[in-house]
C-alpha cells in the first residue's frame, strides 16, 4: 500500500509505503461510534448543579396546620412544588459521566477512521511543513499549492472544518501559522484521535515518514504478557 508524497510547492516528490495496520483496516462504524461517544463523555465537565429540598434556604416550619383550612396539606415551603423550593431530578455535580475505553478498542477505532479517510482520498502526505517563523501568508501559500498539486481543490476553498494538520514533532512557528485559520487545526501524530479526524475533512500529514512511524507504533498490536 503506497501513497504519493507532496512537497510544499505541491509537486510529487515520491511515494511512501503505508502500514496495513494503520491505513488498511476495515470500516467499523459501531466501534467508532462507541469510542467517540466515550471520549466525549470523558471530556464532559459536570458543572451543572441544582439544589434539592434539603439544600435550598427557607423555613422548616409547616406552612399551615394539617386540617381545617380547606387548603391542600403541605409540610414544607422548600418542597419542589413550591416556588423557590428544591428541584426534583435536576442535574447534580456528583454524577460521573466518564466511561472506560479499552486501549485496543481505541486503537482499532483510530485505525478504522484513518483507513476510511485514506480510502476516500482525504489523507495527504507532505514531506515537510516547517516554517521558520509564524507567517499566515506562507501557510496559505503552502495549502493552496498542495490543494492544486493533489487535485483536492476544496482544501484551499472549504471554509469550515477544512483540515487537520498532523506534525511528527512540536513546531511552534508552524502551529501558529496554520492555527490562524479558523478552519484548520494542528496536532501531533502522538495525539491524533478519532474525534479530530471526523471533525475535519482532510488530514494533512507532514514529515510523512516520521508521522506514519509514530502512528504505526501507537496502533501496533500489544503482545500479551508472559506468565
Amino acid at each position: 500500500m503506497n501513497a504519493k508524497v507532496y512537497s510544499r510547492e505541491g509537486k510529487e516528490t515520491g511515494e511512501i509505503k503505508l502500514p496495513e495496520t494503520v491505513f488498511g483496516v476495515a470500516w467499523n462504524p459501531d466501534l467508532v461510534h462507541e469510542v467517540v461517544v466515550g471520549m466525549q463523555a470523558n471530556a464532559r465537565e459536570n458543572t451543572a448543579h441544582t439544589k434539592d429540598r434539603s439544600e435550598v434556604s427557607g423555613t422548616g416550619a409547616k406552612p399551615w396546620r394539617q386540617k381545617g383550612t380547606g387548603r391542600a396539606r403541605h409540610g414544607s415551603r422548600r418542597s419542589p412544588i413550591w416556588t423557590g423550593g428544591g428541584v426534583t431530578f435536576g442535574p447534580r455535580n456528583e454524577r460521573v459521566y466518564s466511561v472506560k475505553i479499552n486501549k485496543k478498542v481505541r486503537a482499532k477505532a483510530l485505525a478504522s477512521v484513518l483507513s476510511k479517510k485514506f480510502t476516500e482520498q482525504e489523507v495527504l502526505f507532505v514531506d515537510s511543513l516547517a516554517i521558520a517563523e509564524p507567517k499566515t501568508k506562507e501557510a496559505k501559500t503552502i495549502l493552496t499549492a498542495i490543494a492544486k498539486g493533489s487535485g483536492q481543490e476544496s482544501l484551499a476553498t472549504k471554509r469550515k472544518n477544512t483540515a487537520l494538520v498532523v506534525l511528527a514533532d512540536r513546531n511552534i512557528a508552524t502551529e501558529k501559522s496554520f492555527r490562524n485559520f479558523g478552519n484548520i487545526e494542528v496536532t501531533q501524530a502522538k495525539d491524533v484521535n478519532p474525534i479530530d479526524l471526523l471533525t475535519y475533512k482532510y488530514v494533512v500529514v507532514a514529515d510523512a515518514p516520521s508521522s506514519v512511524e509514530v502512528l504505526e507504533k501507537r496502533l501496533a498490536p500489544t503482545k500479551p504478557k508472559s506468565k
